[in-house]
């Protein structure tokens, strides 16, 4: 399989240009290799799917800032797949960023937008810290959108047919002219289907969905913060007859820890330490994520102090290793002592400090 470019070197834009620049990129691009400009052309085709998958990235906030930490190799894990389909799902999804169909409007009157794609379902998942750390795979119940089994999903009542759209003969689009142009664009009363439903079904009345209870099983992966977002392809909303289903877009949110927090792939976490061991040095015990751990005290330790255990945190979501742990020291002071501890104290204040 061959690499893929890097999406700013495919667009030829900057890595700060803003959302301006690579819309106006792409649109160049896309007239350049659209296939209706290069009837037969199978590269011009490719570059066209590159161009796409580029713009769909760097045009959405999300994924332009996972692929400028992680690369492709971020986006992948996910659960991003890249600009899958044809081409006629491709201009589905792009045609909308133009005001209209702006590839049917410019290079010709022959090309019918085909059925388009489901809605993605959207569902918040909350984590413990150790799920979130080590990925998990979930069993996710909901109600989702299926197609109705008495019309299989045509949203006619069985034993009756559609009709060809009276607005737009069937076509599913109609020709409207500004100026000197003249454009082709969806039909508004057919939604682009050609067809009309002159007896809806009465158990989806016309709709061809019903809602069903679904159980879907999710793998996060390990390493997932606040905010990921882990794609399920094909377990959203039903498309129209024709069309591919919507993604299940699955939204993370982890519940706060007792002792942990996080800073990226970073764990920080409060060790408490007796002064005596903090005055005179010692090995203490500590929780990680892996367990219980020991860490040096070195003598004359400070309150505030960090100790870093290198590659106990979190797994890095682009798999190149793990994060550290950090333990924060916090001097404990004992708020009651024995007369023979009072004693040594004062001794020791008495013989004053060699520093």
């Amino acid at each position: 399989m061959a690499q893929k470019r890097d999406y700013y070197e495919v667009l030829g834009v900057a890595r700060d240009a803003d959302g301006k620049a690579v819309k106006t990129a792409y649109r160049q691009l896309a007239m350049k290799y659209h296939p209706d400009q290069n009837p037969g052309d199978a590269s011009a085709e490719e570059k066209f799917k590159e161009v796409s998958e580029a713009y769909e990235v760097l045009s959405d906030n999300d994924k332009r800032n996972i692929y400028d930490k992680f690369g492709h190799a971020g986006l992948e894990q996910r659960g991003y797949q890249g600009a899958s389909g044809g081409i006629e799902d491709i201009l589905s999804r792009m045609g909308d960023i133009f005001g209209g169909d702006m590839f049917g409007d410019l290079f010709g009157f022959n090309r019918r937008r085909g059925p388009g794609k489901g809605q993605d379902l959207g569902y918040e998942l909350e984590l413990t810290f150790e799920e979130a750390a080590f990925g998990v795979a979930k069993t996710l119940e909901f109600h989702r959108q299926a197609k109705c089994k008495p019309c299989e999903g045509s949203g006619a009542e069985p034993g009756t047919k559609k009709t060809p759209c009276v607005q737009c003969a069937g076509r599913g689009v109609v020709i409207m002219s500004q100026g000197i142009l003249r454009m082709q664009v969806q039909c508004t009363r057919c939604g682009g289907a050609g067809e009309m439903i002159a007896t809806p079904c009465k158990v989806c009345r016309g709709q061809g969905v019903v809602k069903e209870p679904v159980k879907v099983t999710v793998n996060i992966p390990a390493g997932v913060d606040n905010g990921t977002r882990v794609r399920k392809p094909g377990e959203g909303m039903p498309a129209p007859p024709g069309g591919q289903p919507g993604d299940l877009v699955v939204m993370i949110a982890i519940k706060e820890h007792e002792l942990f927090s996080r800073e990226d792939a970073d764990v920080h976490a409060e060790v408490d330490v007796p002064f005596a061991v903090a005055a005179l040095g010692g090995e203490i015990e500590v929780e990680t994520l892996d367990g219980k751990a020991k860490i040096d005290v070195f003598p004359g330790t400070q309150h505030g102090e960090v100790v870093t255990l290198r590659g106990k945190g979190i797994p890095r979501l682009n798999g190149n290793g793990r994060g550290h742990h950090h333990a924060h020291v916090a001097v404990v002071v004992p708020k009651r002592l024995s007369k023979k501890q009072k004693q040594l104290l004062l001794e020791f204040m008495a013989a004053g400090s060699d520093e």
